[in-house]
């Protein structure tokens, strides 16, 4: 079986078009497509269904793509080491992140890293389904790394940035505005603000509030965690948010509840830091942030 199928099957996987899969690839469409096939042949799986508008991959292909790229890294990791390629490391890193959150400079690392390695194709993408969606796309090997913030399946690795206490975001004038600490049950009568199903601190909470058997209205539901205070100011609710946010024309208390911080971590993708591209990014983001 030769590499260079493999790395069509991949690329195709990736861009989910083969023409724009050929046109990174620097080859000819009619090229890719016979390579795809030729290699559907010799494996005897179907691995991508193909229609007018885009390219989809089977079960078969879902399931064999982390293994295609494990031996493309390995491949990778050997002309490394040979000094084969001589010009420095390359390749591509899918970094996934927060919408409108800063936890770390990371425009400031993505663009450092590519000053000074130009032959390393970064793609940063946002999930609509918060960490849960993150971790779902680097189990699918859609991603090579993630800031998430709830616990990562077992085979990926984390490392924590930052942890953060919750607290209580009333508008003001609420009745419980002047307490010096306020329990979840607290503000079970209350309309509340959070952001989207599958975000890391809405699955959090939900979680804390579920073992204390307690149920709420949640009454505006938001994109990105820095919009919430300002709709708790407006009057639309209460929220409970990490302590990370600018808050704003809201009353901020604390929680008396034990509940655990927020805690956001740069995770990798069970295969992602065999490629010397990768690890190099992450090396160099956990060395700055350690520093």
């Amino acid at each position: 079986m030769e590499t260079r199928l493999l790395e069509y099957f991949v690329t195709v996987a990736d861009e989910r078009s083969v023409t724009a899969a050929s046109a990174r690839l620097f080859a000819a469409q009619s090229t890719v497509s016979a390579g795809l096939q030729s290699l559907e042949r010799d494996l005897g799986v179907r691995l991508l269904e193909r229609t007018t508008k885009a390219v989809q991959l089977t079960p078969a292909g879902e399931t064999l793509l982390p293994l295609a790229r494990a031996v493309l890294d390995d491949v990778a990791a050997v002309r490394q080491v040979a000094g084969e390629s001589g010009t420095g490391l390359r390749g591509r890193i899918r970094i996934g992140t927060f919408a409108g959150l800063r936890i770390i400079d990371l425009p400031g690392f993505l663009g450092g890293f590519r000053r000074s390695h130009p032959l390393v194709d970064i793609r940063l993408s946002v999930s609509p389904t918060g960490s849960v969606g993150l971790l779902d796309d680097l189990q699918r090997d859609r991603l090579d790394l993630a800031l998430t913030a709830v616990t990562p399946p077992a085979g990926m690795s984390a490392w924590e940035l930052g942890a953060y206490p919750y607290v209580a975001l009333l508008p003001p004038g609420h009745a419980r505005a002047a307490d010096r600490a306020l329990a979840l049950a607290d503000l079970a009568g209350d309309d509340w603000v959070d952001v989207l199903p599958g975000y890391g601190n809405r699955v959090q909470l939900e979680t804390e509030l579920a073992r204390r058997g307690i149920s709420r209205r949640v009454s505006a539901e938001l994109g990105e965690l820095p919009d919430v205070p300002r709709y708790v100011a407006a009057g639309l609710g209460v929220a409970v948010v990490p302590d990370v946010v600018d808050t704003a024309g809201c009353v901020t208390v604390p929680l008396s509840d034990p509940v655990p911080p927020w805690t956001v971590s740069l995770t990798a993708g069970r295969s992602a830091t065999r490629r010397p591209h990768v690890r190099a990014l992450l090396d160099a983001i956990l060395a700055t942030c350690a520093a």
